[in-house]
Parts: C-alpha cells; structure tokens; sequence
C-alpha cells in the first residue's frame, strides 16, 4: 500500500446529508490530529496515531449542539477511490451515557 500523508485532507461523511460536515486531518510523523464540525457537532477533535499501513487509531470528543460532550474512540482503513481520493471505513466505539458501538464511511473531499 501506498504511504498516506494525511496532513491537510479533508473528509465528510459518506451519507448524501453530510452537507457542512467536514473534518481536517493533520499528520507528523505518526502523530495525527484533526478538527471536525457541522451536523449536530458544534465542535469536535481527535488525536491518535498512523500506521505505516495508513490505518488510524484515536480518541476523540465531540461538543453536541445541545451542550453535551460525547467521547470515544475510532479505528479507520483507508482505500483508494477510483479517481484518487481516500475512503476511510471507521469502527467506533461511544462512552458514557452515549455508549454504542457502530461503523461508519468518510470521503476525501478533493484529492490533493
């Protein structure tokens, strides 16, 4: 597999109502980071670390629209688009009083 540099990509989810919904990964060395909103986020972040492999791992924190602060963790596999952009298919797990468990699909916005 090729090598993924995340640093700067932007993604949204794959369901067709993910308007607005954007987050923006940052990457040193194996160290990733990113920022997300939109939706009922009013506010979000994650931290966590890259494989060689490109898959990711961290913990992240949401501030809901409604003032609630949710928690969890995230595991994500990328792969190529036909046009080039990335798909992460993400296993995450909610803590807390927001307890689930479930997967979900993100997108590249637009290939670098």
């Amino acid at each position: 597999m090729t090598v993924i540099d995340y640093d700067g990509r932007r993604f949204r989810p794959a369901e067709q109502d993910a308007e607005g919904r954007v987050a923006v990964y940052r990457q040193d060395g194996d160290l990733l980071w990113g920022e997300f909103s939109g939706g009922h986020a009013r506010r979000g972040a994650l931290t966590g670390t890259c494989a060689p492999d490109g898959r990711l791992r961290f913990a992240y924190s949401i501030v809901l629209d409604s003032g609630e602060v949710i928690s969890g963790r995230c595991e994500s596999t990328p792969s190529f688009l036909a046009d080039g952009r990335i798909q992460l298919d993400e296993v995450w797990e909610r803590f807390g009083s927001h307890a689930a468990t479930g997967t979900s699909r993100l997108l590249e916005v637009e290939p670098r």
